[in-house]
């Protein structure tokens, strides 16, 4: 297994409410020239959980760390307009605290962090660092 250090959560950029299946997101993916859903895990509306790219396969999810990284992501992230908006259900919430704590766990953790902390963007539509998920290591 490849050495990984850091989880990093983003969101999908699609309208709150409306759910995106692991198909469409990874289609998207491919269809930008990625071999795979640069995602390892993605978090439903209703908290289910469902796995994308292999762990241990490097994801394509924050350029330039992705090597010692995981990438999940919540469906959501935007309101009706496409503003940024953290859109996460009181289900997706629990499930991505689970998620989090599983990957400390598994992994030995030392960061979780959001994309906006690595790109000019609004991804995940919310502060990680003042999160409950980004305060477990």
């Amino acid at each position: 297994m490849r050495p990984i250090k850091e989880l990093i959560w983003h969101c999908t950029a699609t309208p709150e409410g409306r759910e995106v299946s692991v198909a469409t997101i990874r289609q998207w993916h491919k269809e930008r020239g990625w071999s795979d859903i640069g995602y390892h895990k993605v978090v439903h509306l209703d908290g289910t959980v469902e796995d994308g790219r292999p762990e241990a396969t490097v994801g394509a999810h924050t350029s330039g760390h992705n090597t010692g990284t995981i990438g999940y992501v919540y469906v959501g992230g935007c309101d009706a307009k496409m503003n940024p908006k953290d859109t996460r259900t009181d289900a997706q919430k629990k499930a991505m605290l689970a998620l989090t704590r599983q990957a400390i766990a598994k992994y030995g953790l030392k960061k979780v962090s959001g994309h906006n902390q690595y790109a000019a963007k609004a991804c995940p539509s919310f502060d990680v660092r003042k999160d409950p998920i980004g305060n477990l290591v």
